[in-house]
């Protein structure tokens, strides 16, 4: 008898799939070092936006269980997929690293303002190793950028080199205590304990560790997912998930439009029909990001504001899984702006948010996203505004 094949998946399947993967269909009794290994990785730009992603994600999150895996580098930051500062796991770090090393050396170490200064990636490379043996204890850019243009031997590293030099180098951004543990210039050690392997083997084999873990929390996905994901080559995002197949570690399936998915055998995958909870997401929440069809989570229509042409990621609203608007932190509580009518029943889950969020932020940060309020002067296509108080 011939095995029937599931059936195509439809895109509300795929948006209820996301948010259970990312706990945010129901925050998770878990803690934060596996909330993240879940989530994957965490945007790490604006060093806030890992915390509020946590409390949308763990049942009763403790902002201090954060700061401690930090400090003790369990949790670490530093620049992964899609040449932006992630919060991994520290066990992670290595292979993901490895997964996207061709992005970060094509885009750092060949960079014109990088060999302009006459320096070259060969040259990076011998350099490498004494500098992070340098970095085996705290070090400042300044720092690190003296220490390598004396290494070179060759002239002087302009303030850009040195950071797109320190972009590239496997160093781990030291923390400095709350509210959110990491400054506008941090201090940087070299990651732990073994060294970042280099070459396409331990590339390859880094992107088939990152695309399992993806699938775990993103899936299902296509292999153009994962290449927006990690910002890899999608023939390599696609060579990466062909290998798990052939393992007997992911399986394929069928999306809209026939889309060619990939995804791990038994992963949870809701009904389109199960209830999504409103969220309050942080600035860059990966979600919003993670996929080449960033219609799974943002309708098309409001792609461009959230997402402003200059990367910035606004936090938004999330209303039945799907972005219906954005929200800011004021004065007494969250200015929700709303881009369709939303019901009673929505506003009150938001207001039930908003008053969860403000205990967060009272005792760290009330403002968190103060320095962005420039996208609210420039207006946004709110058909009704409301502050929800803490």
């Amino acid at each position: 008898m011939t095995a029937t094949a599931p059936p195509a998946l439809t895109a509300r399947a795929l948006n209820r799939a996301t948010l259970a993967r990312q706990s945010l269909l129901a925050r998770e009794p878990v803690g934060v070092e596996e909330a993240v290994r879940r989530a994957v990785a965490l945007q790490a730009q604006q060093p806030g936006s890992p915390y509020v992603a946590l409390w949308n994600r763990v049942a009763d999150f403790d902002p201090a269980g954060l700061d401690a895996a930090v400090e003790g580098f369990r949790l670490v930051r530093s620049t992964l997929m899609r040449i932006t500062l992630h919060l991994v796991h520290a066990d992670d770090y290595r292979p993901f690293r490895e997964a996207v090393e061709p992005t970060l050396r094509g885009s750092r170490l060949r960079d014109r303002r990088f060999t302009d200064t006459g320096i070259t990636p060969e040259d990076a490379d011998a350099l490498l190793p004494e500098l992070l043996a340098y970095a085996d204890r705290p070090r400042t850019g300044d720092e690190l950028r003296a220490r390598a243009e004396e290494s070179w031997g060759g002239g002087s590293l302009t303030p850009t080199a040195g950071r797109l030099l320190r972009q590239y180098a496997p160093l781990w951004h030291v923390p400095s205590g709350p509210p959110w543990q990491y400054p506008v210039s941090p201090g940087f050690v070299a990651a732990r304990p073994e060294p970042v392997r280099t070459g396409p083997e331990a590339a390859a084999a880094g992107l088939e560790t990152l695309a399992r873990r993806y699938l775990a929390g993103f899936g299902p996905a296509s292999a153009a997912d994962l290449a927006q994901f990690g910002l890899v080559q999608r023939g390599r995002a696609r060579a990466a998930l062909d290998a798990l197949v052939r393992e007997g570690a992911a399986e394929l399936l069928e999306g809209p439009a026939g889309a060619v998915l990939y995804d791990l055998p038994g992963a949870v995958r809701p009904d389109g029909d199960a209830p999504a909870p409103p969220r309050l997401m942080a600035m860059w929440d990966s979600t919003l990001l993670a996929y080449a069809d960033r219609g799974r989570i943002v309708p098309a229509a409001y792609r461009g504001h959230v997402i402003r042409i200059n990367g910035d990621v606004l936090p938004t609203l999330l209303v039945d899984g799907y972005v219906a608007g954005a929200w800011r932190p004021v004065d007494g509580g969250i200015e929700a702006a709303a881009f369709h009518p939303l019901t009673p029943a929505d506003w009150d889950g938001l207001a039930a948010e908003a008053a969860s969020l403000g205990r967060l932020l009272a005792d760290r940060d009330p403002r968190v996203y103060g320095r962005y309020d420039h996208w609210w002067a420039k207006g946004l296509p709110a058909v009704e505004t409301r502050v929800l108080p803490y």
